[in-house]
């Protein structure tokens, strides 16, 4: 008997092509969305993290718009690397990919007061809030009803923490959903590793702001 996957889609996401899976655009191919095809605002907070959350989306007949922003990344040099790679990642698919605007002055006023607070903490609860409620404004913006986010992939952050600041950012705008999702399930964690090493991804060693990383 086949394993029931743990990944609930939303019935407004769910593909008319239910049939079976869809096929994955071949690199440099421009994947459009066709009739019936649903699509999602997916932040990305790094290549890795995203590849096999938008590898899954696609197979399963929903297109991933792919929205980077990431304000919180320090130092700036640090932000370019992963920013580029997710755009890199992104056209290997034909898959749109939005650039926002990189403010990390803003970002450290919004987090003003947390900066000692441990990993998975206050801290991260107000830089979650901050990027998601600019993913669900974003969505909004571009006529998507629903965003999700590939940090709730990421080992660094407490799955909770996320997927209530997601609820929060939907509330505020209106209008949006929030797709809270534990994609880590599914092999899909595994099946990221794999990705990682087939694209040659650039793999951070800290989540992202001058907070969270290693003390030397």
């Amino acid at each position: 008997m086949a394993k029931q996957s743990s990944i609930i889609v939303p019935d407004e996401l769910k593909s008319i092509a239910s049939e079976g899976e869809k096929s994955i655009a071949s690199e440099g191919e421009e994947h459009i969305a066709s009739e019936g095809e649903k699509r999602v605002m997916l932040h990305a907070c790094c290549a890795p993290c995203s590849s096999a959350i938008v590898e899954w989306l696609l197979a399963h007949g929903i297109t991933p718009i792919i929205y980077y922003y990431n304000p919180n990344i320090y130092p700036e040099e640090e932000y370019l690397t992963r920013k580029n790679e997710s755009k890199r990642h992104a056209e290997s698919l034909g898959i749109r990919w939005i650039d926002d605007d990189y403010n990390h002055e803003n970002w450290c006023c919004a987090v003003k007061g947390l900066e000692s607070e441990p990993e998975r903490g206050k801290r991260c609860e107000m830089c979650f809030r901050y990027r998601l409620l600019a993913t669900a404004k974003m969505a909004k913006a571009q006529g998507i009803a629903w965003f999700a986010t590939t940090l709730a992939s990421s080992r660094w952050k407490n799955l909770e923490q996320i997927n209530a600041a997601g609820i929060w950012a939907a509330e505020q705008v209106g209008g949006v959903s929030f797709w809270a999702q534990n994609w880590r399930k599914d092999g899909l964690q595994e099946r990221r590793n794999e990705l990682l090493k087939a694209y040659n991804f650039y793999n951070q060693l800290y989540c992202g702001c001058e907070f969270s990383m290693p003390k030397a």
